[in-house]
């Protein structure tokens, strides 16, 4: 297993690896960490997904997504990857985007041992990480360095693999395409979410706000977030 990727260059929606590497169709789906479950119902509105069970660690955005209007075949409650609330062999799939990495570190090989007490025999963890690289990265590292958890939740995934608990089924590198209009979008969507408090010294903002707009064009500034996917099958 490799923790990155320097020569990837395919630059693609994060739609286009899932669709391609998963069986969606007909799947008992549960997502951990799903934020603000727009791969939820896109997923949902996408496949033929008998149920997806979307769970959200974070009180505020769980709220907000129970009053989201939703097909019949999503269900969202609260918890976190380190306790699942479902029964054992639930569930044909378990997808993390860009998640474990906010799993405290000690307990993230206790996350990684509920996907597979949840999974299905045979069943696969799809677990999406962000590589500790590029432009986007070096604006966020100013008030948010995920070095450390990002390394520690590749670790706890190689670990899984090399005790035998799950296969390793494939990794794939992409580029995820970002944009923003203007400082005041990045400010909305990276700097005021409610999963994580930043709190940013007026010296420090102005700081990442001129990092920011170093990267300004008349079309808004658009960066490329380097993501790994490990693809796991649950063994025996």
């Amino acid at each position: 297993m490799k923790i990155a990727s320097p020569e990837t260059n395919l630059v693609c929606d994060e739609r286009e690896i899932y669709e391609k590497l998963l069986p969606l169709d007909n799947a008992n789906i549960l997502e951990l960490g799903c934020g603000k479950a727009d791969k939820t119902l896109a997923i949902a509105r996408d496949s033929k997904a008998v149920s997806i069970v979307a769970l959200e660690v974070d009180e505020i955005q769980h709220a907000e997504n129970l009053r989201r209007e939703k097909p019949d075949n999503v269900r969202f409650g609260r918890g976190g990857a380190e306790s699942i609330p479902a029964e054992d062999a639930s569930f044909d799939i378990v997808m993390m985007f860009k998640s474990l990495h906010h799993v405290p570190i000690v307990q993230m090989d206790d996350a990684m041992e509920e996907i597979r007490r949840v999974l299905k025999k045979g069943g696969l963890a799809y677990i999406s990480e962000p590589v500790f690289d590029g432009d986007f990265n070096e604006i966020l590292r100013l008030f948010h360095d995920e070095q450390e958890v990002r390394e520690a939740a590749f670790a706890a995934v190689e670990r899984a693999v090399d005790s035998g608990r799950f296969e390793l089924s494939s990794q794939t590198f992409f580029l995820s395409p970002m944009r923003f209009a203007d400082f005041s979008e990045f400010e909305a969507k990276i700097l005021k979410v409610t999963h994580t408090q930043h709190r940013l010294s007026d010296a420090l903002h102005e700081e990442v706000r001129q990092k920011f707009m170093g990267c300004m064009t008349p079309e808004g500034a658009a960066f490329n977030m380097p993501i790994r996917v490990d693809l796991l099958r649950k063994a025996g």
